[in-house]
């Protein structure tokens, strides 16, 4: 993935509004990025445009050399809400990628079990939306993501809504799921906890318009526990990020 002076601005009936202002980007293969900042920033709009749900205004987004379309099929995204359709079973809501294109075969089922396997639901294919947790509704929704095997996995805080315990065991399962998959994967959030946790990479955004202000490269193995919470070089990290949101509210 690459950005290169993207910029985005909105009309509103008082004026434009700048979201993002001239960030450049680039993801490797396979890696894992989490993109951090306030509120407002761009975060989000920056997702989108990975997504190919949004237009740049200015700049360029392209994903494996080509510029990002809207409709790609090489991009998953997980949302704040797991948005699984309750009168369809978890196996059906895991295979709507693929059912609003064409009707599923075997090797798709085949899949979307093995997906829901590693995320440990498979006992729950049959099950409805409303007979699961919150945090097993948003493993479905990654296992969603992946069943089309896209090589860009887009995250917009997807567990901000979970409870503290949750959301660590979630994080765990996530790094597990993206080492198994290799996918390369975009996170973002609010949690700058979460943030170094999950990430190879932290890109931190200024308020907006939002550009980037400190790419933070961290450097633990890429299998991770939630020992890594309780180390000083974690908590010497997050505090060096959570320095700029300190600067700026000064």
């Amino acid at each position: 993935m690459e950005l290169r002076g993207l910029q985005k601005s909105y009309a509103t009936r008082t004026g434009h509004v700048h979201a993002l202002s001239a960030v450049d980007l680039s993801i490797r293969q396979g890696e894992f990025v989490a993109v951090v900042g306030p509120s407002g920033c761009g975060k989000t709009t920056m997702l989108k445009i990975l997504a190919g749900l949004e237009e740049p205004t200015g700049g360029s987004a392209s994903l494996g050399g080509h510029p990002v379309r809207t409709g790609s099929g090489d991009v998953g995204m997980v949302f704040q809400k797991a948005t699984l359709l309750p009168w369809k079973d978890i196996l059906a809501n895991v295979l709507l990628p693929l059912s609003l294109r064409r009707r599923p075969t075997s090797a798709d089922r085949t899949k979307a079990m093995d997906l829901l396997a590693m995320a440990g639901l498979a006992e729950f294919a049959r099950k409805r939306p409303g007979e699961l947790s919150g945090g097993m509704q948003q493993r479905a929704a990654i296992c969603r993501a992946l069943v089309h095997d896209p090589s860009l996995l887009l995250m917009d805080e997807p567990f901000g809504a979970l409870d503290a315990m949750t959301r660590d065991t979630l994080n765990v399962e996530v790094n597990r799921i993206w080492r198994e998959t290799g996918t390369t994967a975009v996170l973002i959030t609010h949690s700058i906890s979460e943030a170094v946790f999950l990430a190879e990479r932290v890109i931190v955004m200024s308020p907006r318009p939002g550009r980037i202000v400190e790419e933070i490269i961290v450097p633990f193995d890429r299998e991770r526990s939630l020992d890594l919470l309780g180390e000083p070089e974690f908590a010497a990290l997050t505090s060096r990020i959570r320095s700029h949101f300190e600067v700026s509210h000064a």
